[in-house]
């Protein structure tokens, strides 16, 4: 089982969008976000202790609606007292977080029940991979849409998740608008974030 979640978990490193350089910090939050709701789904401590630390990696913000050590509380009451969990759980807490110097912008904001939010349009620069990335709660329903200063479609992902992520290249240097839908039957908590 351990040597398949590796292999589980190396795919989806290797699954990078078109465009980008290598994880930032907002793929690798998609990413422990993901790797999150498997450990949850699976009942694995090893894999919850995973998401933490890429989500410790990210170095995001200790204030979003999933923390690092939110997720490490939670692989804690799995582990059941084991040793080595326990001291893997341990060393992770202690690691200090890392930041990014230029790290992601991000913005904290509640939305109700079946509304959606449309942000004032953003600058993002031609050629260089733009992304956004919205996250609540597990048990929230987020979609993001991003359109072009003409009102089309440049991303969206409607997935039934608490996660949502859009990256692309633009053309040239631009506004863009993000609207950020809680398509959930509860308000959300949720952060935004973009390079």
């Amino acid at each position: 089982m351990l040597a398949l979640n590796r292999i589980v978990a190396l795919l989806a490193l290797s699954a990078l969008p078109a465009g980008a350089e290598g994880i930032g910090p907002l793929k690798t939050a998609e990413l422990s976000a993901r790797v999150h709701a498997a450990g949850l789904a699976a009942g694995d401590p090893l894999i919850l202790i995973t998401a933490a630390q890429l989500r410790k990696e990210a170095g995001l913000p200790p204030d979003l609606p999933l923390s690092a050590d939110a997720i490490l509380a939670e692989a804690e009451a799995l582990a059941a007292g084991d040793p080595a969990l326990m001291a893997l759980i341990g060393d992770l807490r202690a690691d200090r977080d890392k930041g990014v110097a230029s790290g992601p912008v991000y913005h904290l904001a509640a939305l109700p029940a079946g509304e959606a939010e449309t942000r004032a349009p953003m600058p993002f620069r031609g050629g260089e991979y733009a992304e956004v990335y919205v996250e609540a709660a597990p048990g929230a329903d987020l979609n993001l849409t991003v359109l072009d200063a003409a009102g089309h479609v440049v991303c969206t992902d409607g997935d039934q998740s608490h996660i949502a992520y859009c990256g692309w290249t633009p053309a040239e240097d631009g506004a863009f608008v993000l609207k950020i839908e809680n398509a959930g039957s509860v308000p959300a908590d949720y952060a935004l974030m973009t390079n």
